[in-house]
């Protein structure tokens, strides 16, 4: 797997899409909506109970899975042109 992360998180399209791959099915197996987290705590307890919960585990690691996979490549690796890129 070869991925040049510098150049993925300098995006900030990627970093959003991260961030909504692990926050968007945490709350949908919550039944829940962005609104309803009003309090730091209410997010923390919502994050806790998710990552002990193997099911929603899953559902999380799918999602990442699709955020970080290229689709004008094989496999996970990023393209010679990405890979070469420098991060400025």
């Amino acid at each position: 797997m070869k991925i040049n992360w510098k150049v993925r998180f300098k995006n900030p399209l990627f970093v959003a899409q991260l961030g909504m791959s692990i926050l968007v099915p945490i709350l949908a197996y919550a039944g829940l909506t962005v609104q309803d987290l009003t309090t730091w705590k209410a997010l923390g307890d919502l994050l806790l109970g998710a990552f002990s919960n193997p099911y929603v585990l899953g559902l999380v690691a799918i999602s990442v899975y699709n955020a970080v996979l290229d689709p004008t490549t094989r496999g996970l690796n990023d393209s010679l042109n990405v890979l070469n890129r420098e991060v400025k």
